[in-house]
């Protein structure tokens, strides 16, 4: 089953320089894929939690402010629909909304059906990111479909065709990972480059003589092991039609590898899992693919399968709960 075939690719734009390099890949994904490209903006609203409660009892007003919204956002995406189009880019559909940026767009790709949510990110540092949070990240958790998240290194080039760089460690996320990255890799003639990542711990269990015997036998054995997963993984997608044109093996931190080996090869787009940790568990463990998405020097594309219910309000709700924090 295709990842993209039939559905839309939803670009949202902002009119900063990252959405601009998130437009050029959103327009050529739409064209290779042949899906239909709708744009979104979102227009700032004040909350009710946000604006001191007023004693003014008629939904009218609340009606009044998201109208005025609405009409402030239109100039703004009308304008790059313009510009999309006069660099040759089909627009089917441009959508304004009001609201928190994340809820809305999560809510609209549900709405669409969306198989592709493309957005810049201006790469915020880690203090204003722990104090802010970010749409980026925001939208790659709640989002029921491939998130494709754009920054870019200050340099101007053309991502697609180029190399993409799939990360994979044989688990269901990575499946789904494998099937879009392969769809992207043949429509855009792009190089399919596989990487499995080993974690290996240098600290020894104990320091015993034997210990030591023992751990450096079974670090062999599992770099014997992942040197022949990579290899079955391979000559698995060139059976299922696609195009390898490299299988790599890294030991070390997964994410770190991954972001390495994509400046190494100056991937267009790094294609990863995501396993969806819950809420307190990424907090506490991190996550593989948001640590690749925050490092990053290009685009990183983010795939899952697990079709939240209701994430718009899900999004909101772990608003409120930060702010109540």
């Amino acid at each position: 089953m295709n990842t993209f075939s039939g559905k839309v690719v939803l670009l949202a734009t902002d009119g900063s320089r990252e959405s601009t390099r998130a437009a050029r890949i959103a327009v050529t994904l739409a064209e290779k894929l042949g899906t239909e490209l709708h744009l979104v903006h979102v227009g700032p609203m004040p909350e009710e939690y946000i604006v001191p409660r007023l004693s003014i009892p008629e939904p009218e007003f609340w009606n009044m402010i998201r109208e005025r919204a609405e009409e402030e956002a239109k100039p703004k995406l009308n304008e790059q629909v313009q510009k999309i189009r006069e660099a040759g880019g089909e627009v089917s559909e441009a959508h304004v909304r009001v609201g928190l940026p994340d809820a809305e767009i999560v809510e609209l790709a549900e709405e669409l059906g969306a198989g592709l949510v493309v957005l810049g990110s201006r790469g915020l540092g880690p203090l204003k990111r722990a104090l802010m949070g970010s749409v980026s990240d925001s939208v790659v958790r709640h989002a029921h479909c491939p998130v494709l998240v754009v920054r870019g290194d200050g340099r101007e080039r053309c991502y697609l065709p180029g190399r993409i760089l799939l990360a994979t460690d044989g688990s269901e996320e990575a499946d789904a990972a494998t099937r879009a990255a392969v769809e992207i890799a043949n429509a855009t003639g792009s190089e399919l480059h596989v990487l499995f990542a080993l974690f290996i711990d240098e600290t020894l269990p104990y320091p015993h003589p034997y210990a030591r015997e023992r751990w450096e036998t079974s670090v062999e054995q599992a770099k014997h092991r992942a040197r022949e997963f990579v290899g079955e993984q391979a000559e698995r997608i060139e059976a299922e039609g696609g195009n390898v044109a490299r299988a790599h093996l890294a030991f070390g931190t997964p994410d770190q590898e991954i972001v390495k080996l994509g400046e190494e090869l100056d991937a267009g787009i790094i294609v990863v899992g995501s396993r969806s940790l819950g809420g307190v568990r990424r907090a506490l463990l991190g996550s593989v693919s948001g640590s690749v998405v925050r490092h990053a020097h290009g685009p990183v594309l983010v795939v899952r399968e697990d079709g939240h219910r209701d994430a718009a309000a899900r999004v909101g709700e772990e608003r409120e709960r930060s702010l109540e924090r």
